[in-house]
């Protein structure tokens, strides 16, 4: 058994990340079988799916998972910014023959200002609780704690993690620049220090107190090892089970990552108002183009783009598609998550 936290053992060093939009309960609960850490994702999720995701988890194991919250701002509504940005997506919506949205919305409420989440977390009490974008309040922070379970916190930058440990955190995720899907970073008006995997995940071992969980780039048994070797109690992988039969991917986000040779990844601002790393497409090529207007507020700017990728769906047209991956995507194998797991296993035991 590896010890995480006092309160927290797995059989092997590997958490599944939460993917907010990818990984399904099935998924969860498959790398939580195979003596990982599976985690659901409640970012794009009402409290009624996510008491259903919880549900379904706990339905197909009885092993330890991890549920991620976010804990971003609330956005500050701004109408001259975001007549801008829509303004600047209308070329692309009159290509599709669309129309952009008369006005955005806050699609996603952050944990931070939702209530009802924290009651049925309260009232479930799933044995690990992950953040995402910063931490919540105090008070929500220890009613969390309150229920017993595991308190796990995403940080970018050391400051961020010293945040965390000084919170109660019992373990910091250091996310590197070469993960998939949203930066964590905590404050973006200040800047992203960009730092990679090995060196955040080293200089957090170094300088914390409490267990350093490594994320980003890390696809398979190798580099689990060499995460472990820099002093990390786990690995986080989130990539590497996009392809799973398990996951929510799309088949053409499953072929980007099998394709050869491979697509390159990106980050991008434009399609939720955060930083995010995904395939390469229209959206960081067109959208993201020099000169353009500033971005729409997170998660206000994600209405405007989720109906640009409806508009070109309808239109049989991928080239707006939403495909979060980080780095290691060549690296990438569709195999079922527990065969998945398997091999990860091996490959770590051999390295």
């Amino acid at each position: 058994m590896i010890q995480l936290t006092p309160q927290l053992q797995l059989e092997h060093p590997i958490i599944q990340a939460p993917m907010a939009g990818v990984s399904t309960p099935a998924l969860a609960a498959a790398v939580s079988q195979a003596g990982g850490l599976g985690s659901v994702a409640t970012g794009a999720s009402s409290v009624a799916e996510v008491a259903q995701m919880i549900a379904a988890v706990r339905a197909a194991t009885d092993r330890p998972f991890n549920v991620n919250l976010f804990c971003h701002r609330p956005a500050v509504p701004d109408p001259p910014r975001e007549a801008r940005w829509l303004e600047h997506l209308r070329p692309f919506f009159a290509e599709l023959g669309a129309e952009p949205p008369a006005e955005l919305t806050d699609m996603y409420p952050s944990f931070v200002v939702n209530d009802e989440l924290l009651e049925l977390l309260l009232r479930t009490r799933p044995p690990v609780i992950s953040f995402h974008f910063g931490l919540p309040p105090a008070d929500k922070l220890a009613a969390l704690r309150s229920t017993g379970a595991t308190l796990l916190a995403g940080a970018t930058t050391l400051a961020e993690a010293r945040l965390a440990e000084a919170a109660g955190i019992d373990a910091v995720v250091a996310q590197g620049v070469e993960a998939g899907g949203h930066r964590g970073v905590f404050e973006p008006e200040h800047g992203d220090a960009g730092l990679g995997t090995l060196v955040l995940t080293r200089l957090l071992v170094r300088e914390l107190t409490v267990p350093v969980i490594a994320a980003g780039g890390i696809m398979d048994g190798a580099g689990i090892a060499a995460v472990l070797r820099l002093g990390a109690v786990a690995a986080q992988l989130g990539t590497a089970f996009i392809a799973c039969p398990e996951s929510m991917a799309g088949d053409a986000h499953r072929a980007l990552l099998l394709q050869k040779p491979p697509v390159p990844t990106a980050l991008t601002e434009v399609v939720s108002g955060r930083m995010a790393r995904g395939f390469v497409n229209r959206f960081v090529r067109d959208v993201d183009a020099p000169g353009r207007p500033a971005v729409a507020p997170y998660a206000r700017a994600y209405s405007a783009a989720r109906a640009l990728v409806a508009a070109a769906r309808q239109r049989g047209n991928a080239d707006f598609a939403v495909q979060w991956a980080g780095q290691g995507a060549p690296l990438a194998r569709a195999l079922p998550a527990a065969e998945l797991m398997r091999v990860l296993v091996a490959e770590l035991v051999a390295a």
